[in-house]
């Protein structure tokens, strides 16, 4: 059976292919009685303009690509829900680029980004969203950088937290750093003095301002730190675990721990129930991210919550914004994170009466 086009529908409707096409994209007033007949006629032979032909016309695909470094961590499918749910909104589907960081070594991951940032190109996708990866590093090279700056001047590219030097990049970013601290303030809040800091990596922009905001509050508070509690071993349940048990192990225990983010904390809760001790009576445990499942622990994880959802919302209405050049766009959006209290976290105990 012959596939039915626009002029065939333009032909039964004795009507123009113009005035179809109006009713399609619904770009310009088409009369009632017009539209009836044409949508009719599209309806009953299931008409489906031809998606490519149509990009071509009006040099735009309704496609955007989305690199990130891990969909097994929580925290980035959040994201991503806040960022579709904005972007379906605004007519656009996209192509989800997963470098896979936790399987791959570090430079295997950047040689996967820019094979990602390539295949968009060729796509024509109309935008880019980076989250993680390189633009996390707290050095990033040169050739790295510059590789990017590239691609941003063929096409809006926007960042979900991190940088790149060398060039003006639009961002949507998280107070890291008021995260650190807003929760370190907590615990010191309750009475703590002895608090550690676990996980992360030194090397990412988001680990080192988390800890710069847990060294502000101690500071502040007049309390020191003491390096030998912080410990940089990753993101992971297992590294939580990890480094949690190497804390256990020392002769000096804190009564306190700020985790790098949610995972770290939960590992950090198993390995603290596993030595038989009770969070929070013995030791009280913070995480930073804010992802569903650190309320679905025993004990449920007091967390800085980085508002997943409204980053991703945020990155997709500036993207558009660039992409549909639809007045001002706002080169950086500063998102505050937001203190979630839970079970995890309580006065030390030789405070309690």
């Amino acid at each position: 059976m012959k596939s039915v086009t626009v002029y065939d529908i333009a032909k039964e409707a004795n009507v123009s292919v113009a005035t179809v096409s109006r009713v399609l994209n619904n770009t310009a007033p088409v009369k009632a009685s017009t539209r009836e007949r044409i949508q009719s006629l599209i309806n009953k032979y299931q008409f489906q303009p031809n998606a490519l032909a149509r990009s071509l016309i009006k040099k735009v695909t309704g496609m955007i690509g989305i690199i990130l470094p891990d969909i097994t961590n929580p925290f980035f499918p959040e994201v991503l829900a806040g960022l579709e749910q904005e972007a379906r909104k605004q007519g656009y589907t996209f192509f989800l680029c997963d470098t896979g960081s936790s399987n791959l070594d570090i430079k295997e991951q950047y040689k996967r980004e820019t094979q990602y940032l390539n295949i968009l190109m060729e796509k024509q996708v109309d935008g880019i969203i980076m989250i993680g990866g390189r633009i996390d590093l707290h050095k990033c090279s040169k050739e790295m950088a510059k590789e990017v700056a590239e691609i941003n001047k063929r096409v809006p590219l926007v960042f979900i937290n991190g940088n790149l030097p060398g060039a003006k990049f639009h961002r949507v970013v998280i107070d890291e750093e008021a995260g650190g601290r807003m929760v370190t303030e907590h615990l010191i809040g309750l009475g703590h003095r002895d608090i550690a800091f676990i996980g992360g990596y030194s090397q990412m922009s988001n680990t080192v301002e988390r800890l710069q905001g847990f060294r502000m509050a101690m500071e502040r508070a007049g309390l020191p730190v003491r390096e030998e509690w912080i410990d940089h071993g990753g993101f992971s349940v297992q590294r939580g675990k990890n480094m949690m048990g190497r804390l256990l192990e020392m002769d000096t225990v804190p009564t306190a721990v700020v985790c790098a983010n949610d995972l770290v904390g939960i590992g950090a809760i198993k390995a603290a129930v596993k030595s038989g001790l009770q969070v929070p009576r013995d030791v009280s445990i913070t995480g930073v991210d804010g992802v569903p499942l650190a309320a679905s622990v025993i004990p449920e994880l007091t967390t800085m919550s980085l508002r997943c959802l409204e980053l991703g919302r945020a990155a997709a209405s500036v993207l558009h914004g660039l992409i549909s050049k639809s007045g001002d766009v706002q080169t950086l959006t500063i998102l505050q994170p937001e203190l979630v209290i839970r079970e995890s976290t309580s006065v030390p105990m030789q405070k309690e009466a």
